[in-house]
């Protein structure tokens, strides 16, 4: 069984100073590259466990980045946020970079952020759930801190993001609609505040513009991001004198309760009724249908991505960004108007 060694016991092994075995391990080019070499072969025999107190002190880092999520009651349950985690913690660790989340109460994340940014608890930070006016993103930019947006915003200057076409999602969504001789299409969204939720909104109207069809505001609803509100919009919306002949949900968490209210209320999608959720309805809730969905790449791809480009900014201070598109995939939700 192998003892695990502290700094000074393979300091004194080699012969050499605790400052020059110590820079030698974080890869200082003021080591010559054998003595480098020399130490770190050492290290791996004598199982040199490295103090993260005295490392984070000897090079500034933490060897760790973060996220500070605004976690509400239902945000455990969604399984794509689950996938995003598993893909930038398996992409950071092939750096030997750690992944945490800092859950934060909802409105008042600045708080969070300003301990982690003053402590220097992390070398950098992702930024999820993106507002069109975003005041966490202005406190990175102004304290310098390394960032990378999960999402756009209209934040001034070069940053560092990762995003989905989300216009151009739910426009072709509303096509598809249109496309089936639909003229009454609601859209339930999320809160407009929120980036991805005003683009989705915005290209929905672009589509019912280019159709020349006059958007009804009472068809048009904004819910809390969670199942029971997606539930509730729904139910207001089939309790209107003229309700929707299809819906769509600008995402999968109020998409779920949404799906729920329309198969409760006794209507058949797909021929009373036809409804598009953004990422979809997980089959173990939307059982025996198969909601048609604007799907994106999947949560563990977008995760990696994230990494990248949290890795990219960190070694080279660059500020990339990545957009991509999502597609349509059919279910049986929806289709051709019924008379």
């Amino acid at each position: 069984m192998t003892v695990k060694v502290n700094l000074k016991a393979l300091s004194d092994a080699l012969g050499l100073s605790r400052t020059t075995v110590s820079r030698a391990l974080n890869g200082y080019d003021d080591v010559s590259e054998a003595t480098r070499e020399r130490v770190a072969k050492a290290a791996r025999e004598m199982g040199y466990v490295a103090d993260p107190t005295a490392r984070r002190l000897a090079t500034g880092r933490a060897d760790m980045i973060g996220i500070v999520y605004p976690f509400g009651a239902g945000d455990l349950g969604d399984p794509r946020f689950g996938e995003v985690v598993a893909g930038i913690t398996e992409r950071l660790a092939e750096r030997n970079l750690d992944f945490i989340i800092a859950s934060a109460r909802p409105n008042a994340e600045l708080d969070t952020y300003r301990r982690i940014v003053d402590g220097k608890l992390v070398d950098g930070l992702i930024v999820a759930r993106t507002r069109v006016d975003d005041p966490r993103l202005a406190y990175l930019q102004a304290s310098a801190f390394p960032y990378v947006a999960y999402g756009r915003t209209q934040a001034a200057g070069p940053y560092a993001w990762f995003d989905f076409d989300n216009e151009a999602g739910a426009r072709d969504a509303a096509r598809r609609l249109i496309g089936f001789g639909h003229r009454r299409i609601a859209m339930i969204s999320a809160p407009l505040g929120l980036n991805f939720a005003a683009q989705r909104r915005a290209g929905y109207l672009s589509a019912l513009r280019e159709a020349g069809i006059e958007a009804d505001p009472a068809l048009l609803v904004e819910c809390a991001f969670t199942h029971d509100g997606g539930q509730q919009a729904a139910r207001a919306l089939l309790a209107r004198a003229e309700p929707p002949t299809a819906l769509l949900v600008d995402n999968n968490i109020a998409g779920g309760g949404a799906f729920r209210a329309l198969v409760d209320s006794g209507l058949r999608l797909g021929a009373d009724m036809s409804l598009i959720v953004y990422d979809g309805v997980p089959p173990d809730i939307a059982h025996p249908y198969r909601v048609t969905a604007v799907v994106q790449p999947t949560g563990h791809a977008s995760g990696r991505a994230l990494a990248e480009l949290m890795l990219r900014l960190l070694d080279d201070g660059v500020c990339d960004h990545r957009l991509e598109a999502p597609v349509i995939e059919a279910g049986d939700t929806d289709g051709p108007l019924r008379g």
